[in-house]
């Protein structure tokens, strides 16, 4: 499961919800994992937990499993119980960072609500920006370690070995839905329903826009200016 947390460094303190808003591809996972780790929170990426969920035949994968594989987005309903849930740990008090949710304004409405009740400080929320082909060369590329789920690239980011992680060796698998003819309707997806949460955050004054394009260490330094600020 993409959790992950750990001491946290001087500068500064997330306290809330951060809530990363991008395309496929547009680098959210490597960030939110750099992010949690240097501020010591957890890194919940809904796609992450329902492959776990999948690969251990659990029914909530099992109910999530055909619109993945078709690049749809998940029920709000199943997406809202696993959300909900995994944020009521108490490891979640001091804040973490959200991967992949909210996708659409239904969730992200719903999601305030739950804020609400829990008294948390409203999200902040951080919008990637990258070039649309960019985005294709970047996932029909990607491979994960199937181990440690660090994440390479065959273009721009290829490990030492072709097909084996630089860290511990773990075979590099490309995921189902980073075939080039799910990604194509993944991205249509994403132009036509996730999009307009960048107006909803905008209009209520919550959103950073952020260069995708950027090399990684940068686009990590400017969202912790961007946090910084925000304090």
């Amino acid at each position: 499961m993409a959790d992950s947390s750990g001491p946290g460094v001087n500068g500064p303190k997330l306290g809330r919800a951060l809530i990363l808003i991008g395309p496929p591809g547009a680098g959210k996972g490597t960030q939110a994992r750099s992010i949690a780790k240097l501020l010591g929170v957890p890194h919940i990426s809904t796609g992450d937990m329902f492959r776990e969920l999948i690969g251990r035949g659990a029914p909530l994968g099992e109910q999530a499993r055909p619109f993945m594989e078709r690049g749809e987005l998940v029920p709000d309903q199943i997406v809202l119980g696993i959300v909900e849930e995994r944020i009521s740990r108490s490891d979640c008090a001091n804040g973490f960072i959200l991967d992949g949710f909210p996708r659409t304004v239904p969730q992200a409405e719903k999601f305030d609500e739950i804020v609400r009740s829990r008294h948390l400080r409203e999200p902040f929320v951080m919008h990637f920006v990258v070039d649309k082909q960019q985005l294709v060369r970047r996932l029909t590329g990607r491979r994960t370690c199937s181990v440690g789920g660090e994440i390479y690239n065959i273009y721009d980011h290829p490990p030492k070995v072709p097909g084996r992680c630089d860290n511990d060796g773990g075979e590099l698998i490309q995921r189902p839905d980073d075939r080039e003819e799910i990604i194509t309707g993944r991205l249509s997806t994403y132009e036509a329903r996730t999009r307009v949460l960048v107006d909803y955050y905008r209009r209520k004054g919550t959103l950073v826009d952020l260069d995708g394009m950027a090399p990684p260490a940068d686009v990590t330094a400017h969202l912790l200016d961007a946090l910084m600020q925000a304090q």
